[in-house]
């Protein structure tokens, strides 16, 4: 490193510095003074359920006990998805819920990057192994009210992390749909059928390739569904799926 990029890396390290005396970072869920920008508290972080190993091997979704490899849930057995893989960082429960509403809808835009990193250890080779990451769409209203896709800047911020080309025009949601919430599996399905499309200009660049769906919250599956049928009628070779936070069902 030549004297010129030592000085400008220890001016920066200063100013930074400088910025956390004045303006400490802070937890994101809680706003406690913390060591580092994007970091949780200690207690803040152990509320949070991470999702590991063991879980479905199609959905991921996460089981109580390790009854073995390659193994699927009910659900999947009853019917494969559309997707291949999805993969999930966090739990959506009551510790994790405040974080992700925030992000989406509270401007608290500065956590993608930390979420991202969550992600990147949730996808593995689901993210290594994709040709572009593909963000589920916002209606075009909606994006205009909300003023940013919380999806496409977690896709983002994973491809600048990760190495790998983020598409943002390869989706569009053609019919502006009512909120999800409160429906249940079979509503939510039918409230997203046929909402997703893959502009004709744009087909070329599907085909034969490896795509990640990213999206923040994956609660019955049905709007990455919905992505993933669109992008396999447009000739993509194998679609993943990877989510900030997944709703688990509870056992019973």
């Amino acid at each position: 490193m030549g004297r010129s990029a030592t000085l400008a890396a220890l001016l920066e390290r200063a100013g930074r510095a400088g910025l956390d005396a004045v303006l400490p970072p802070r937890c994101l869920s809680c706003g406690a003074v913390v060591g580092g920008d994007g970091a949780l508290c200690p207690p803040c972080w152990t509320r949070l359920a991470f999702v590991g190993p063991p879980h479905c091997v199609c959905c991921g979704l996460p089981f109580p006990y390790d009854a073995g490899e390659e193994l699927r849930c009910g659900a999947c057995i009853r019917r494969r998805p559309a997707f291949d893989r999805a993969r999930a960082a966090l739990v959506y429960d009551g510790a994790s819920r405040p974080l992700l509403l925030g992000f989406k809808h509270g401007d608290e835009t500065h956590a993608a990057a930390p979420f991202a990193r969550w992600m990147a250890g949730a996808a593995g080779s689901l993210l290594t192994g994709a040709d572009l990451l593909v963000p589920v769409p916002l209606h075009r209203w909606r994006l205009f009210r909300r003023r940013y896709n919380q999806a496409a800047l977690l896709a983002h911020a994973l491809g600048r992390g990760a190495g790998r080309p983020v598409a943002t025009d390869l989706l569009i949601r053609r019919r502006r749909t009512p909120s999800q919430g409160g429906l249940g599996r079979v509503g939510r399905a039918a409230n997203v059928r046929g909402a997703f499309a893959v502009p004709q200009a744009v087909r070329a660049r599907i085909a034969g390739r490896r795509l990640l769906l990213v999206d923040d919250v994956m609660t019955t599956g049905a709007t990455v569904e919905a992505c993933a049928r669109a992008l396999r009628r447009a000739g993509a070779a194998h679609v993943d799926v990877i989510v900030l936070a997944r709703v688990v069902p509870e056992a019973g």
